[in-house]
Protein backbone atom coordinates (compact mmCIF):
# COMPACT_ATOMS: atom_id res chain seq x y z
CA UNK A 1 0.00 0.00 0.00
CA UNK A 2 3.02 2.26 0.58
CA UNK A 3 4.19 1.62 -2.74
CA UNK A 4 0.80 2.57 -4.53
CA UNK A 5 1.29 5.58 -2.48
CA UNK A 6 4.29 6.76 -3.61
CA UNK A 7 3.41 5.64 -6.79
CA UNK A 8 0.56 7.83 -6.99
CA UNK A 9 1.89 10.75 -5.45
CA UNK A 10 5.09 10.85 -7.88
CA UNK A 11 1.92 10.60 -11.00
CA UNK A 12 0.12 13.46 -9.27
CA UNK A 13 3.43 15.50 -8.78
CA UNK A 14 3.91 14.40 -12.76
CA UNK A 15 0.37 15.91 -13.38
CA UNK A 16 0.77 19.67 -11.31
CA UNK A 17 4.18 20.39 -11.94
CA UNK A 18 5.38 19.53 -15.22
CA UNK A 19 4.12 21.81 -18.50
CA UNK A 20 5.52 19.47 -21.19
CA UNK A 21 1.85 17.49 -22.35
CA UNK A 22 4.13 14.26 -22.90
CA UNK A 23 5.68 14.56 -18.91
CA UNK A 24 2.11 14.90 -17.97
CA UNK A 25 0.78 12.11 -19.99
CA UNK A 26 3.64 9.92 -18.23
CA UNK A 27 2.05 11.06 -14.79
CA UNK A 28 -1.56 10.31 -15.94
CA UNK A 29 0.30 6.39 -16.47
CA UNK A 30 2.27 6.76 -13.27
CA UNK A 31 -1.56 7.36 -11.92
CA UNK A 32 -3.01 4.82 -13.66
CA UNK A 33 -0.70 2.01 -12.76
CA UNK A 34 -1.12 2.98 -9.05
CA UNK A 35 -4.72 2.28 -9.62
CA UNK A 36 -4.19 -1.05 -11.17
CA UNK A 37 -1.97 -2.22 -8.29
CA UNK A 38 -4.33 -0.88 -5.79
CA UNK A 39 -6.80 -3.45 -7.35
CA UNK A 40 -4.66 -6.18 -7.35
CA UNK A 41 -3.43 -5.94 -3.22
CA UNK A 42 -6.92 -5.72 -2.00
CA UNK A 43 -7.75 -8.11 -4.44
CA UNK A 44 -5.19 -10.56 -2.85
CA UNK A 45 -5.99 -9.63 0.70
CA UNK A 46 -9.60 -10.31 0.09
CA UNK A 47 -9.01 -13.59 -0.57
CA UNK A 48 -9.97 -13.73 -4.32
CA UNK A 49 -8.06 -12.14 -6.55
CA UNK A 50 -8.97 -13.40 -9.62
CA UNK A 51 -12.73 -11.99 -9.93
CA UNK A 52 -12.18 -8.22 -8.42
CA UNK A 53 -8.65 -7.17 -8.63
CA UNK A 54 -7.45 -9.01 -11.42
CA UNK A 55 -10.00 -8.52 -13.98
CA UNK A 56 -10.49 -4.91 -12.78
CA UNK A 57 -6.84 -4.21 -13.70
CA UNK A 58 -6.89 -5.79 -16.66
CA UNK A 59 -9.63 -3.10 -17.39
CA UNK A 60 -7.97 0.30 -16.12
CA UNK A 61 -4.69 -1.51 -18.72
CA UNK A 62 -7.10 -1.62 -21.99
CA UNK A 63 -8.81 2.21 -20.96
CA UNK A 64 -5.02 3.53 -19.98
CA UNK A 65 -4.09 1.98 -23.59
CA UNK A 66 -6.43 3.78 -25.52
CA UNK A 67 -6.07 6.73 -23.49
CA UNK A 68 -2.43 6.93 -24.46
CA UNK A 69 -3.14 6.24 -28.05
CA UNK A 70 -5.45 8.99 -28.20
CA UNK A 71 -4.01 12.18 -26.00
CA UNK A 72 -0.31 10.84 -28.46
CA UNK A 73 -2.66 12.09 -31.11
CA UNK A 74 -3.87 14.88 -29.64
CA UNK A 75 -0.44 16.04 -28.95
CA UNK A 76 1.35 15.55 -31.68
CA UNK A 77 -1.73 17.71 -33.38
CA UNK A 78 -1.13 20.38 -31.28
CA UNK A 79 2.42 20.30 -31.79
CA UNK A 80 2.03 20.26 -35.73
CA UNK A 81 -0.06 23.22 -35.14
CA UNK A 82 1.29 25.25 -32.73
CA UNK A 83 5.03 23.89 -32.30
CA UNK A 84 5.56 23.32 -29.14
CA UNK A 85 3.79 21.18 -26.48
CA UNK A 86 3.86 23.52 -23.45
CA UNK A 87 0.59 22.88 -21.63
CA UNK A 88 0.40 26.59 -19.92
CA UNK A 89 0.49 28.23 -23.19
CA UNK A 90 -1.89 25.90 -25.23
CA UNK A 91 -5.12 28.25 -24.25
CA UNK A 92 -3.38 31.36 -25.84
CA UNK A 93 -3.69 32.74 -28.73
CA UNK A 94 -0.61 34.42 -29.79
Amino acid sequence: MLLVGILFGVGLYGVLARRNAVLVLVGVELMLAAAGLLFVTVGSLTGDPLRAGQSMTVFVITIAAAEIAVALAVILAVFRARGNIDVSQQGSDD
